[in-house]
């Protein structure tokens, strides 16, 4: 016979571990179960996965603001800086982004050499530079470039933000 509870008031019947439901009642899956499976699943993928198009995003954005600086554009790199980088840029100069890019001795960079990515930070060393990328709303930007290795310690940048 199965033990009884007293839960608020109310007497209730005990059940096996798990079941929700009374002996000989039937099972019934709610219409929306299998799509919700499926969407979860695809969410967990997506978030965990795609690391190929991560790369070759961030790898898109970087070669788009060595291509904007060895042009001389200072306006298109400038929109491929992250905001905060932009501000420091501008902070520093004392002057709108575009005119004090200009200042900046930034090296000049072909050929990515190899891309990692990291969840939203992503590293693109390039042959003559290393930037530094986040992933924004707006995509990939600039958090920092002119980057060069010193041994056991970070990166050195010419351009970054605070």
């Amino acid at each position: 016979m199965p033990e009884r509870r007293q839960l608020k008031g109310r007497t209730r019947t005990a059940r096996s571990a798990g079941s929700s439901r009374r002996r000989g009642e039937a099972t019934r899956s709610h219409p929306w179960g299998g799509v919700l499976s499926v969407a979860a699943v695809m969410l967990a993928v997506a978030g965990c996965g795609a690391p190929a198009a991560r790369q070759d995003a961030a790898a898109a954005a970087g070669s788009a603001f060595e291509a904007a600086v060895r042009a001389g554009d200072h306006v298109r790199a400038c929109e491929l800086l992250a905001p905060q980088t932009r501000r420091q840029l501008e902070q520093n100069e004392q002057k709108a982004c575009a005119s004090a890019f200009t200042s900046q001795e930034l090296p000049t960079a072909r050929g990515i050499r190899n891309v990692e990515v990291y969840g939203r930070q992503a590293m693109v060393r390039m042959a003559g530079d290393t930037l530094f990328l986040s992933l924004f709303t707006a995509g990939w930007k600039v958090v920092a470039a002119g980057c060069v290795p010193r041994p056991d310690q970070p990166y050195d940048c010419l351009l970054k933000g605070a």
